[in-house]
């Protein structure tokens, strides 16, 4: 149940324009302090992985793993996404209770 609401979410954070989704980008949002949310396909290569654990701890940014690279791409209107940050605080923290309701 929680994971509809996980995908509904980050759809409307996604049309918000409050996503953004790919390395390059990703990487920018955090180390530019924007970042309030980092989400990270299950999927993903370990060393990605690793990437975001150590620049979310850096941050200290909360860090998920959660869906597939297709489902995580596909719930914010893209082809495959193995991470996605979230740059509102209200979405983050919506989505961050999610996670820890599941």
């Amino acid at each position: 149940m929680n994971e509809n609401k996980i995908y509904n979410l980050l759809s409307m954070a996604q049309r918000a324009n409050k996503v953004v989704s790919g390395d390059f980008a990703v990487e920018k949002a955090v180390q530019g302090r924007k970042a309030r949310l980092i989400l990270v396909a299950s999927d993903a290569a370990e060393e990605t992985k690793k990437k975001y654990q150590h620049l979310a701890e850096e941050a200290t940014i909360k860090l998920y793993y959660l869906f597939d690279r297709e489902e995580l791409g596909h719930c914010i209107g893209k082809e495959y996404r193995a991470v996605a940050a979230v740059l509102d605080k209200g979405f983050a923290d919506a989505l961050v209770k999610l996670f820890e309701d599941r």
